[in-house]
């Protein structure tokens, strides 16, 4: 059985739902990246050097875990501690209309021309948009690739759209 998961891909690929969907089914702590990256969720980054040592900390509570969320640069030294890594892949569009979905329900017409908030929820999509196409120097499948090229445990790729119900199949059948 694998202690130390970690699960990661681009922004809306589904890793948090399915860390969520897996905690449930296993005896493992669920812990998101985001909550480590942000002071402010998406408003205010917290300092990388303090990112580490506060996930650090969380993680030697348990000896069983979820990650979810990419942890690339700031958390590069946590590749040797999984036991797992699992790397979502869904195809653009896909995720682009999950992320606007995503989007209107976090903010609401907030997000729309002329609300308080669309350009900064237009910005965030053009981000997400240049995973497939970006270099190393961003969040990126290239960035991702790279990532995982060093890491000294199994890596599980699971592409497409499956549900979250099909692909915590698929990790509870690596798992056994």
């Amino acid at each position: 059985m694998y202690h130390r998961i970690h699960i990661f891909g681009a922004s809306g690929s589904g890793a948090t739902t399915l860390g969520q969907e897996l905690s449930r089914q296993l005896p493992h702590v669920l812990m998101d990246g985001d909550d480590y990256f942000w002071i402010e969720k998406y408003t205010r980054p917290r300092e990388p050097k303090k990112r580490l040592e506060l996930l650090k900390e969380d993680l030697s509570r348990s000896p069983q875990w979820i990650l979810t969320g990419a942890v690339c640069g700031w958390g590069d030294e946590l590749r040797s501690a999984f036991d797992l890594i699992v790397f979502l892949y869904v195809p653009e569009d896909v995720r682009l209309m999950r992320l606007r979905k995503r989007e209107y329900e976090r903010y609401g017409d907030q997000i729309l021309p002329g609300g308080s908030l669309h350009a900064k929820s237009r910005e965030f999509l053009e981000w997400a948009s240049r995973y497939d196409t970006a270099g190393s120097e961003v969040r990126s499948r290239v960035l991702h690739e790279e990532w995982m090229a060093h890491a000294a445990c199994p890596i599980l790729r699971i592409e497409g759209e499956q549900t979250v119900h099909e692909r915590a199949e698929m990790i509870l059948g690596a798992l056994h």
